[in-house]
């Protein structure tokens, strides 16, 4: 344990301290609910440590045509259409971002990298600088792309002059997880459900990703 104590040290005591003026919006794409429910996992965990949150979805861009054909897909979509779709205004509102997608070839899907192409008004008037931001994923086998997926969703996030929070090494849950330093992840079976347990990894990471953010908050004032 003495290894650990020293790479771990006190994050987990400190970002169990209570956040004020913490602007969190968790940002996902999510077709049978896997990254729904990793960005309620993350909403909890950002409110347990004093922040403002936001749940939001991006648009879905595929036709409803194509929806009708999964049962599964079209069920959960009716299931969230209460859930409000992020806008610009979202992004300018908030500290820190946390995102959710499942992964598409390595990559993020359509429907979010539409929405961030949106963001160069934004982007251009600098008003994305500084945000904290973090990055979650899912996929169908340990090595479908997540580490990917993550990766190349944060190389936007520096084109906006963003900073990143990974969780990296900074609480054992991430070892429970599946080890994924650059953001949680989570293999999902042909069942539909979530292989690995990874709810106190999201939680930790959405503490962490606003812990971060309120330091940046309060170097600014």
């Amino acid at each position: 344990m003495g290894f650990l104590s020293k790479l771990f040290g006190n994050a987990s005591d400190k970002e169990n301290k209570k956040m004020t003026n913490v602007k969190l919006a968790v940002i996902y794409y999510s077709m049978g609910g896997t990254n729904y429910q990793l960005s309620k996992w993350a909403e909890e965990g950002a409110k347990e440590a004093g922040a403002e949150v936001r749940v939001l979805k991006v648009s879905e861009l595929a036709p409803q045509s194509v929806i009708d054909l999964n049962e599964n897909w079209k069920a959960f979509i009716e299931s969230t259409k209460e859930v409000t779709e992020v806008t610009l205004n979202d992004l300018e509102w908030a500290d820190a971002i946390i995102f959710s997608v499942p992964t598409r070839f390595g990559n993020m899907p359509a429907q979010m990298k539409q929405f961030l192409d949106t963001t160069g008004g934004l982007w251009f008037n600098g008003k994305l600088v500084n945000k904290v931001v973090s990055a979650m994923t899912s996929a169908q086998n340990p090595h479908g792309g997540q580490e990917a997926t993550i990766l190349s969703l944060y190389t936007t996030m520096y084109h906006w002059g963003a900073i990143v929070a990974a969780p990296g090494y900074t609480d054992p849950v991430t070892f429970g997880a599946g080890g994924n330093p650059y953001g949680t992840s989570v293999t999902v079976g042909q069942d539909g459900k979530m292989i690995e347990d990874v709810e106190a990894a999201v939680k930790h990471q959405a503490k962490r990703t606003v812990t971060v953010a309120e330091w940046v908050k309060k170097a600014n004032q």
